[in-house]
Order: C-alpha cells, then sequence, then structure tokens
C-alpha cells in the first residue's frame, strides 16, 4: 500500500465520524472521475439519497442532535470498515487493526461533531446551525478531494483537525465533571469545585 492511498484511507474513516455519506458519496465520484480506484463498487445513488436526508437533518436545530445520537452506530463501524478495506490485501491482524484505527479516528470525529452541535443547539437562531453544517459538508468534501490528490497536505490538516477534535472532547469532559460536582455539591450539601482545571 503507498502513502496515498493510506491517507485516503485515513482521510475516508475520518471524514465518515463527520459526515458518512457525504465521505460515501465523494469516494464515489472520485473513482468515477477517474481520480482514484477503490476496490470497491459503490451505489451513489443511495449514497446521494441519505447525504440529501443528512443534509436537510443537520440544519435543523435539535433533529441534528437526534440525527448523530442515532449515526454513532453507524458512522463508527462505517469508519472502522472505510479504514479495513483500505488493507483488503493484507493479513486479518492488519485489518483487524485498522478497522479499530479507522473506528477510532471516527468516533473522535464524530464525538466532536455531536459535542460541537450540542453546544451550537442551545443558540436560539437557527444560523449558527445552519453554517456550522454546511462547514462540515465542505470540510468532508475537501479533505477527501485533497487527500485523493496531494495526500501529504491532507495528511497534516486531518492531524490538525483530529487534533482540535480531541481538544472539543477534551473540554467537554471538564465541563461535564464541573456540572456534575456542582450538581452533587447542590443536592449532596457540599461545595462543588469552582474551576475546570481540576
Amino acid at each position: 500500500m503507498d502513502w496515498s492511498s493510506l491517507w485516503l484511507a485515513v482521510g475516508a474513516a475520518s471524514t465518515s465520524g463527520i459526515n458518512l455519506y457525504a465521505t460515501v458519496l465523494t469516494l464515489g465520484l472520485l473513482q468515477r472521475l477517474q481520480w482514484l480506484q477503490l476496490p470497491e463498487t459503490w451505489v451513489l445513488g443511495l449514497a446521494g439519497a441519505l447525504f440529501l436526508v443528512e443534509f436537510v437533518a443537520d440544519k435543523i436545530p435539535w433533529v441534528d442532535s437526534v440525527w448523530d445520537t442515532i449515526h454513532t452506530f453507524i458512522r463508527v463501524p462505517a469508519g472502522a470498515v472505510l479504514m479495513a478495506s483500505a488493507f483488503v490485501n493484507l493479513d486479518a491482524a492488519t485489518r483487524l487493526a485498522a478497522g479499530l484505527l479507522g473506528g477510532g479516528l471516527a468516533l473522535t470525529t464524530h464525538g466532536a461533531k455531536a459535542t460541537a452541535r450540542l453546544a451550537v443547539n442551545s443558540s436560539p437562531e437557527p444560523f449558527t446551525n445552519i453554517a456550522f453544517s454546511l462547514i462540515e459538508d465542505m470540510v468532508t468534501v475537501f479533505l477527501l478531494g485533497l487527500a485523493a490528490t496531494h495526500p501529504w497536505l491532507a495528511a497534516l490538516l486531518l492531524t490538525l483537525l483530529l487534533l482540535l477534535c480531541l481538544m472539543v472532547i477534551c473540554t467537554l469532559f471538564k465541563f461535564t465533571r464541573l456540572l456534575l460536582g456542582r450538581l452533587r455539591g447542590w443536592f449532596g450539601g457540599k461545595s462543588a469545585p469552582s474551576t475546570l482545571s481540576k
């Protein structure tokens, strides 16, 4: 396997956590345009239809969070499959390791997306939600197109994206711990932690 195929697989696994159907549709279109060769034939019609459903659902506050919750059980396994499929000619242990890595990448991007969406949904106006959703769609298509044409630049941007996702998840973890501490303090009569740094 060459480096460009590896980074395309990493990109596909990562973007599947953001928008699975846009990922599959983009990969299929890149294959149709002969920019890349995939080991399987992608069903573009189904991916396109599901992308349109997600495109609409993602723009509606709170509907997007319900959609993300349901897709936790779809995007993460899909990321694992997309990554493992890039190693189809290698031994089973390598495919398993690739699948685990792909699932982890999808879980990271999906977790950050779902977390950020919950924060955006707290805004009373709908325009932030729509803008955020459009940015997710553009990032998905842009990263996969870049991975197919300029794999090393895509690798750099993917690394930055994954670091950003980890920062979002860590911030959520600290916020949740602070919130739970305050709730314990209110209901248990103990003082709650006052900073996020603990």
